[in-house]
């Protein structure tokens, strides 16, 4: 609570100074850390400022779930993990809606020890596969439905690499910016596989609302989404120094060269100014990819058949109209 309330401080401070402001509350998914960092940006540069926004940032963590605070009005926007998050609001009436994706790839990954398998199609052969509790009622039901695995591979993974590093034919989940740079920094040489290259098609780090602010107040969403994504160009290409050092100040076990590490493998793995947003802008959106997850989620068993209306999920509004593009380097 301690750190949370810092962290808001933080930016709250940061980002004050400006007259008439509206005031912005948006929360994370967890710790502060470099795949946020586009959003501090814009609050240490003056971004949300220079569209009149007065934002604070609410950082998520293992004792912190800010999900419920959007629908309850404690929030105003929401940073997601993966579309299926946004299905299940549909699904129990949860009156939020997506209006934005600054991943376009998920970085959720499996890790295998080097070498000890040959490529994606042999890891259904690995008697041991750790997946977390979550993953099993989401992209695991997947990788059995369409990839091979099977549930008599599943055990639990509690986010520890002792079980993994003892055991060279175990396959684990893992997140590209953690697991697989916490072994590289060990030395460990381990085969890292993102679903993503292999089907698993749904965005990540999705910008969530209520449904009300759409109807109401789309210029608030739109200047919030504008800025977002300026941010996130001005992180990615300028200077970052003042968005670590919030991200430090909100996370203190955050070091200016882990976070430079995962901006780097974020980059390298194109993960956010890539595929669409390569031609309308960070932060873009295709309806029909959406449709595309919520099929690949019916099928594969993860959501009931035809339990969620398209239009409820997401609006692509707010984003692919090119903002902030002018700052990529040529």
């Amino acid at each position: 609570m301690k750190r949370t309330l810092l962290a808001a401080l933080a930016v709250t401070l940061a980002a004050g100074g400006a007259a008439a402001q509206d005031r912005v509350r948006f929360g994370t998914n967890w710790l502060a850390q470099a795949g946020h960092g586009g959003f501090y940006q814009a609050v240490a540069d003056g971004t949300y400022a220079e569209f009149g926004l007065d934002v604070e940032i609410v950082m998520g963590g293992p004792q912190v779930n800010n999900r419920p605070l959007l629908a309850a009005g404690r929030l105003d926007f929401l940073m997601a993990g993966n579309l299926l998050l946004s299905f299940d609001n549909v699904r129990n009436e949860i009156p939020t809606i997506v209006v934005g994706a600054f991943f376009q790839r998920d970085p959720q990954v499996l890790i295998a020890h080097g070498g000890q398998y040959d490529g994606w199609e042999d890891l259904p052969n690995a008697p041991t596969v750790l997946i977390s509790r979550d993953g099993q009622f989401s992209f695991w039901q997947w990788l059995t439905a369409t990839q091979g695995f099977s549930d008599e591979q599943l055990r639990p993974y509690g986010f520890n690499l002792a079980q993994f590093l003892n055991d060279e034919t175990i396959v684990q989940q893992g997140y590209a910016t953690s697991e697989p740079l916490r072994l590289a920094a060990q030395g460990f040489d381990a085969d890292v596989f993102i679903m993503a290259d292999y089907g698993w098609s749904t965005y990540s780090t999705t910008i969530e609302t209520r449904t009300d602010l759409v109807e109401q107040n789309p210029d608030l969403v739109q200047r919030f989404m504008d800025a977002s994504i300026i941010g996130w160009y001005n992180y990615l290409y300028g200077d970052r120094t003042a968005a670590f050092e919030l991200i430090m100040e909100a996370n203190p076990d955050a070091t200016v060269e882990q976070l430079e590490r995962e901006v780097a493998h974020l980059m390298e793995l194109e993960i956010i100014d890539s595929g669409r947003a390569l031609e309308y802008g960070i932060g873009a959106m295709s309806m029909e990819r959406v449709a595309a997850f919520l099929q690949l989620s019916e099928e594969s068993g993860i959501i009931p058949e035809g339990s969620v209306a398209l239009e409820r999920v997401a609006t692509d509004q707010f984003v692919n109209n090119g903002v902030g593009m002018d700052r990529r380097p040529d």
